[in-house]
């Protein structure tokens, strides 16, 4: 039977506050890059429930995703490979809850930091990948859809 192609489907969370933006500095097998919270959808969990989980998991605080901004596809060429990997990512923003200090940050995050749009503008070499700003811009030109626009069945 021949292998059926699939993308890596992926959630971020767009967390804007006071003009800043919530973003996780995180070591990868191109170095150290900044990305959004974001992570893999895992087997049995809505795309806003795993949103709300990565966030919780590399930021040590609760996220409530309120809106999706936006849908992303990219192509990217992973470091030492010589295959592509297709990511579909699910962007959503939304309210941060309690931070949880006793909790340990996802392994290799080394910290969050908050940036403003210019910061981040300024610093897309150190992107993991170039959904990090759309998203971002996205958000900014005030782009959310109702969170029922994707659909879990039960």
């Amino acid at each position: 039977m021949k292998h059926r192609w699939k993308p890596s489907v992926t959630v971020a969370a767009v967390v804007e506050h006071e003009g800043r933006f919530l973003l996780v500095e995180e070591h990868t097998p191109e170095g150290l890059r900044l990305n959004n919270p974001a992570g893999h959808l895992e087997p049995g969990e809505s795309l806003a429930e795993a949103c709300a989980r990565e966030t919780l998991e590399e930021t040590a605080t609760s996220f409530t995703p309120t809106a999706l901004v936006g849908v992303y596809q990219a192509r990217l060429l992973p470091a030492n490979s010589t295959e592509f990997t297709t990511y579909l990512r699910f962007a959503f923003c939304g309210t941060l809850g309690d931070f949880h200090p006793g909790r340990r940050l996802d392994h290799g995050i080394k910290r969050t930091l908050w940036m403003t749009p210019a910061e981040i503008r300024a610093s897309t070499h150190r992107h993991r990948s170039p959904m990090l700003l759309r998203g971002i811009e996205d958000y900014l030109a005030g782009r959310r859809f109702p969170l029922d626009l994707v659909y879990t069945a039960p």
